[in-house]
């Protein structure tokens, strides 16, 4: 099943990565089949193998679905008008059939520039002496700061941390258990001993309290360490946006 689906994806996609991820699907099949649900083992098998590639390369997969949607569109529209026409179609044309503009539809090829992803290991350029270079040579160094950190800098994180400790048991609890612990508003209830409903609230609740602090706190001193591990769950996703 991974050779089948790894025949239909771009070839940086590691063949290695969708079997893995096939056998512990395979695995996670053995573990939970029920013989009391009157369904095959093999049938089985094969839906929780499948699931788990596919979740697989969705986790690959950094890219927005809207642009791969345009992307398929585009190249759907440029296999008909190759067939109808017998010939490569033009830009305009293209852009005809997609019902876009021309400039519209070169803003759209740069942006699926950006979908074009090549191996570290690919050749990059030669050097003086002629000895090759590839593209892992020419990262960042592991010393220079990260985008994130250039974009969010301390005091935002400081601010956050501070929120954070000032908030009230219950839903600083119930944060820790959604972003941390990963479980589901029924999951974190069931903790609690309330309702799913009253969790949302709760949460809804914390992250409007620390949109506030963020807003309007002064910087903190650093080095209050107890919550600094709180703002790694990405600054509780982005407060929920």
């Amino acid at each position: 099943m991974a050779r089948r689906i790894h025949s239909r994806l771009p070839a940086h996609v590691p063949f290695e990565d969708l079997l893995q991820a096939g056998v512990l699907g395979l695995l996670d099949a053995l573990e939970k089949f029920d013989p009391g649900r009157n369904v095959q083992l093999e049938s089985y098998m094969k839906f929780r193998i499948r699931g788990a590639i596919l979740d697989e390369l969705r986790s690959l997969d950094w890219s927005p679905r809207e642009l791969r949607r345009k992307a398929r569109r585009i190249e759907e529209a440029e296999q008909q008008l190759r067939a109808k026409l017998g010939r490569d179609p033009t830009t305009p044309e293209l852009a005809a059939a997609l019902g876009t503009s021309v400039e519209q539809f070169h803003q759209l090829t740069r942006e699926l520039r950006g979908l074009d992803v090549a191996s570290l290991n690919q050749v990059a350029t030669a050097t003086e002496d002629g000895m090759e270079q590839d593209c892992a040579s020419r990262l960042a160094s592991p010393e220079a700061a990260s985008p994130l950190e250039i974009c969010t800098g301390q005091q935002q994180r400081s601010r956050l941390e501070e929120g954070i400790r000032r908030l009230p048991e219950r839903e600083r609890l119930a944060l820790t258990l959604y972003y941390y612990e990963e479980l589901t508003m029924k999951e974190v209830g069931e903790v609690l001993g309330v309702g799913e409903s009253r969790v949302s609230q709760l949460h809804s609740a914390a992250l409007a309290r620390l949109r506030a602090c963020l807003d309007t706190m002064a910087l903190v001193p650093h080095g209050q360490g107890s919550a600094a591990s709180t703002t790694n769950a990405s600054h509780l996703k982005s407060l929920q946006s």
